[in-house]
C-alpha cells in the first residue's frame, strides 16, 4: 500500500499529468488531442503521460469510431482530485477564477458528475438543516423525510440505492473548504437541474451558468438567492 501510494503521489505531482486529471473533472471524456491542448504540450508527450496514468489505474479508455476517449477509471478518483485541491490550490488561481463572488468557478461549478462551489455547499447545508439528509462523522445518509422530498422532485432514492456506486457521500469542496453532496444522488440532482434548464454548462470551464428559471427554482426549492 505504501509503495502504491508513493507511485500515485509521484504521478499526480507531475504538472502535465496534474493538468490531465484536472481537465477531466468536468465529467467529459477527452481525446489525447484535447488533453494535449489543455496541457499545452505535444501529442507525443501527452501520449507518454496518459500511458502512465492508465498503467496506474487512474484513467480508462474507450473507443468510439476512430477516436479514443480518456476518463477517470472510477468516480472516487475524481472526488480525491477535487479534495486535494483544498490543500494545493494557490490564492492567485482562486482569485483569477472568479472576479465576482456571485459568479465563476468558485460560486457554482461541476465536480465530475455533481454540483460544487458555494451554491452546492449552501444547498447541502439546507438539506442538513431540513433533516432531508443527516451527517454522521464523514458520512451522509438520506432520511425517510428526505426520500419523500426527493421523490416529489422526480428522484427515486430507493432505485438509486440499488446501483453499484455510493448513493450519497460528502465531497470536500476546494473553494469553500466544506462538504457538498456527491454520489448517485448528487449526480441525479445535477441531471435534473440541467434537464430542466436551471443551469447550463460552460464549454470553456467547469463554471456553470444559472439561468433566470434556475434563480427562481433555487429560491422556490431551497430559499437560496443565486
Amino acid at each position: 500500500m505504501e509503495d502504491h501510494f508513493r507511485q500515485v503521489a509521484s504521478l499526480i505531482g507531475d504538472p502535465t499529468r496534474a493538468t490531465i486529471l484536472w481537465s477531466l473533472l468536468d465529467g467529459r471524456a477527452l481525446t489525447a488531442t484535447e488533453l494535449a491542448m489543455a496541457a499545452d504540450t505535444s501529442p507525443q508527450n501527452i501520449s507518454m503521460h496518459i500511458s502512465k496514468l492508465l498503467q496506474a489505474g487512474l484513467l480508462q479508455t474507450k473507443h468510439q469510431g476512430r477516436h479514443r476517449y480518456f476518463s477517470f477509471a472510477n468516480k472516487e478518483i475524481a472526488y480525491a482530485i477535487e479534495a486535494m485541491a483544498t490543500i494545493t490550490v494557490r490564492n492567485e488561481i482562486i482569485n483569477e477564477s472568479s472576479k465576482d463572488e456571485n459568479s465563476g468557478i468558485k460560486y457554482c461549478r461541476t465536480c465530475y458528475d455533481h454540483l460544487a462551489g458555494k451554491v452546492a455547499v449552501e444547498m447541502t447545508d439546507i438539506f442538513l438543516r431540513r433533516k432531508l439528509i443527516i451527517q454522521d462523522g464523514n458520512e451522509f445518509a438520506v432520511t425517510r423525510k428526505g426520500k419523500g422530498w426527493f421523490f416529489d422532485q422526480g428522484i427515486q432514492v430507493d432505485i438509486l440505492s440499488q446501483a453499484r456506486r455510493s448513493l450519497i457521500r460528502p465531497c470536500l469542496d476546494w473553494s469553500e473548504r466544506r462538504y457538498h453532496l456527491a454520489g448517485s444522488l448528487g449526480a441525479a440532482l445535477l441531471k435534473k437541474m440541467e434537464n430542466e434548464d436551471w443551469i447550463r454548462r460552460n464549454k470553456q470551464s467547469r463554471a456553470v451558468i444559472i439561468t433566470g428559471k434556475g434563480q427562481k427554482k433555487f429560491y422556490e426549492f431551497f430559499k437560496l438567492t443565486v
